[in-house]
């Protein structure tokens, strides 16, 4: 089936990470643009916060605030036919970071640049638990002749604790958690493999036994030439992950079947949020060319730990 749904917002510079918020807006990161911006229900499109790097992913906090993961920046590649698309690290990339914005007055602050020492190389998505901390991903960047070990750290919204959780792990892009918190699920963007990890308590998870590369269970792994990009999860428990290439959602039961591939009319679908009335419209950011859609989603997504709802 094909995505069918209403433009929301076009023109956009490569946006990412839409978060619904209960007054109808939708907030977007442009990658491309190094901003957080707020699309109202009018299709007004605001900046929030001017942040640079490349803003990948967003997440509203308990406290109100949004955090992004900022991955530091990209070069980027227009093709003939005007879609845009990354093609490299940015000239003046000086390491990943999660910021934390405040709505009412753009002001943006740094929580975390490094862990343990370790620099943050490409912060991508995040998610809050219910312990007043969330997950986030760092997929790593690709550089001329070697690519960045990625992983999935667990940090407190106050800046006060990080620590790095699941390592190494292949090019981690989309993270989310059950509705009953008891699951882990991180996206693989180049393997376009959908993991599982048991969460046994506030920033802990238990391991698979080898041959798992990265201590998962697999979810499921797609054929042939697909990556897997941001995810978001439904009510009930499945788990809607944006895909490129054969570009789409494709939602996969916990169990580890694709239930329903809704194919996009470009290739950069990457990413999803849920909100409107029950939860029932999915907002989809079409990055290549600039859009953000709405969808009539056939079940309710899953309302998220941020306080609103």
């Amino acid at each position: 089936m094909r995505l069918q749904g209403r433009e929301v917002a076009t023109g956009l510079a490569f946006p990412e990470g839409p978060v619904w918020l209960p007054d109808g807006s939708v907030l977007v990161v442009e990658i491309a643009g190094g901003a957080l911006k707020r699309v109202t229900p009018s299709g007004q499109v605001q900046v929030v916060a001017q942040l640079g790097g490349g803003p990948n992913g967003a997440a509203l906090g308990p406290d109100g605030a949004v955090y992004v993961c900022n991955n530091g920046g990209f070069r980027w590649h227009r093709e003939a036919d005007g879609l845009l698309r990354p093609a490299g690290i940015a000239e003046d990339y000086a390491g990943g970071r999660i910021e934390r914005v405040d709505l009412a007055t753009g002001r943006a602050e740094r929580l975390y640049e490094h862990c343990n020492g370790v620099r943050l190389c490409g912060p991508n998505d995040l998610v809050f638990d219910n312990h007043g901390g969330f997950w986030f991903t760092d997929l790593g960047k690709t550089h001329a002749r070697t690519m960045d070990r990625g992983a999935v750290y667990y940090a407190r919204l106050d800046g006060s604790a990080i620590r790095e959780v699941i390592f190494p792990i292949l090019t981690p892009n989309g993270v989310g958690l059950s509705p009953d918190g008891g699951t882990l699920y991180v996206s693989e963007t180049e393997t376009s493999r959908l993991w599982a990890f048991p969460v046994t308590a506030p920033g802990e998870v238990s391991f698979a036994a080898w041959p798992s590369p990265n201590g998962g269970r697999l979810v499921h792994g797609l054929p042939g030439y697909q990556r897997f990009d941001s995810l978001a999860l439904e009510a009930g428990g499945n788990i809607c992950v944006a895909t490129l290439v054969r570009s789409g959602i494709s939602v996969i039961s916990p169990g580890g079947e694709v239930l329903e591939f809704h194919a996009a009319p470009e290739p950069y679908c990457t990413n999803i949020c849920f909100g409107g009335p029950g939860l029932r419209t999915a907002f989809i950011t079409l990055s290549g060319t600039g859009r953000l859609i709405a969808v009539d989603w056939p079940r309710a997504g899953l309302a998220l730990h941020d306080g609103t709802r």
